[in-house]
């Protein structure tokens, strides 16, 4: 992509462009997690079913979806800086809007329009720090970019947990208001405006694509309400799959098409897209199920349960560097299918110990293994993704797979949910167990499968390769994926 910009040449220049492309994205990552450990409060403050807490939770993830390589191709447009800052004004109104709900069906509007809000911030902060730093500085603005994403992740659970004990749930909400009216003031002041190539938004492609998802996830969340066979779910599901190939369709035959199909020609990136779409259903519907179950199985606080999914949530921000580094030698693909099975069997370890009298420790060795290996994957996924794209596809290749695995969380809940009550799922302490159990082996089987996709990465992809000087040269991949991203 062309760009016209100024850079900024000092190291104070530097930090405060970081700081004004890093805070909005925080917020937007933070808030894909930091309403988890919310629910059961949720539940009982706003006499919410269990359908709707997982409305909650999928109208932020299917809207950012849905909505951020269209937002990306808008900032080409219209300028990067300025729809960035609609993003992040549309976010923070949104997240009055949702303090201020006093019923789940408010609660869920204004996440959607929250999530709205995400989708311009995520793909425009990389591409706006990447043209405000000098070429020196630009890798390791980057990669702490990166880290402060992971960061978002890894406290969403502990900072909601914290902020609900202390305070109520509105405030997890009201606390984005300030942080968002200055970092308003901080992107005006620190990063130039930019541009991209313009070309036109496929307007149908964004429709067709988000009602596909829409469909299929709600059919799924009714399926054990209104019966498997019923006509509406029957009919969602029809819908969906009809939706999802008039997308294909329009974008075989469309000139600037939303998500350009022939890059899944390119076996690493098919590959890598693949296994990722799988971790996020395997992944995130249990993230989604096992917050509630630390406190309505085990007891514990909001805080407390927040803080014993750290050893899941925070290992990827210790263990991703050290897959940064043996990517170069390794290649990605034992990394990432390394990675998957670790998950697997983490997911696999808590679906056959949890119980009724289950103790957090016995989840321990399951939540560290799930942890280690989602570490393992990051990095290598990103790289996987761009490893043979032309540098002009790395903007678009990157959304895709951000989409895709934002999707895949959307859908990873509404499965994972649905075998819960399938099990006769109860939000009990027995009968959450009960429940959880099945749903967490029906995750560890999606990750393994996503590990068996993953063999399909190129041997040699992500690996250093020798040049005609003895030296060498990695494979083009020079836009990070943040950390820990949903």
């Amino acid at each position: 992509m062309t760009s016209i910009d100024r850079r900024p040449r000092t190291a104070p220049r530097t930090a405060l462009a970081l700081l004004a492309a890093s805070v909005p994205m925080f917020l937007a990552t933070l808030d894909n997690l930091v309403i988890t450990t919310a629910l059961p409060v949720l539940r009982t403050e706003l006499s919410a079913t269990l359908e709707q807490l997982q409305w909650m939770i999928n109208a932020y993830t299917l809207a950012f979806a849905a909505l951020m390589i269209a937002a990306a191709t808008l900032g080409d447009r219209w300028g990067r800086r300025r729809v960035f800052l609609t993003g992040i004004t549309v976010f923070g109104l949104a997240s009055i809007g949702s303090a201020l709900a006093t019923d789940p069906a408010t609660l869920i509007a204004a996440r959607a329009v929250q999530g709205a809000g995400a989708a311009a911030i995520m793909p425009l902060s990389l591409t706006l720090l990447a043209g405000s730093v000098p070429a020196a500085r630009r890798a390791m603005a980057i990669g702490l970019w990166g880290a402060i994403s992971g960061l978002g992740v890894a406290l969403g659970p502990v900072i909601g947990g914290a902020v609900v004990d202390g305070i109520s749930w509105q405030a997890i909400f009201w606390v984005n208001v300030p942080v968002a009216a200055v970092a308003v003031l901080l992107v005006r002041m620190v990063l130039p405006e930019s541009y991209g190539r313009r070309q036109p938004l496929d307007v149908p492609g964004v429709l067709l694509a988000g009602s596909a998802v829409l469909a299929t996830v709600w059919a799924i969340t009714r399926g054990n309400d209104d019966g498997w066979t019923s006509t509406r779910v029957l009919g969602g599901l029809a819908l969906g799959a009809a939706l999802l190939a008039g997308f294909l369709v329009r974008e075989t035959r469309a000139t600037h098409p939303l998500v350009p199909l022939h890059l899944f020609r390119v076996r690493s990136f098919a590959a890598a897209n693949g296994s990722a779409f799988l971790f996020s259903v395997g992944v995130f519907g249990l993230v989604f199920l096992l917050s509630q179950y630390l406190q309505i199985g085990q007891g514990y606080t909001p805080l407390q349960a927040g803080l014993r999914t750290l050893p899941w949530t925070a290992a990827p921000m210790l263990v991703a560097p050290v897959a940064g580094m043996l990517a170069p030698r390794l290649g990605v693909r034992p990394l990432l299918v390394t990675g998957l099975a670790l998950q697997s069997i983490g997911l696999g370890w808590m679906g056959l110990l949890v119980g009724g009298a289950t103790t957090y420790p016995q989840l321990v060795p399951g939540l560290v293994l799930a942890g280690v290996g989602m570490g393992l994957t990051f990095a290598p996924a990103a790289t996987a993704v761009l490893a043979d794209m032309a540098p002009d596809d790395h903007g678009t290749a990157s959304s895709v797979n951000a989409t895709l695995r934002e999707i895949g969380g959307a859908l990873g809940v509404a499965v994972l949910v649905a075998v819960f009550q399938a099990a006769d799922g109860t939000l009990t302490p027995d009968g959450y167990a009960g429940g959880l159990r099945p749903a967490a082996l029906v995750g560890a089987a999606v990750v393994a499968l996503g590990a068996l996709v993953a063999l399909r990465v190129p041997r040699a992809t992500g690996r250093l390769r020798p040049t005609t000087t003895g030296t060498e040269a990695p494979r083009p991949a020079d836009v990070a994926t943040p950390v820990g991203a949903a």
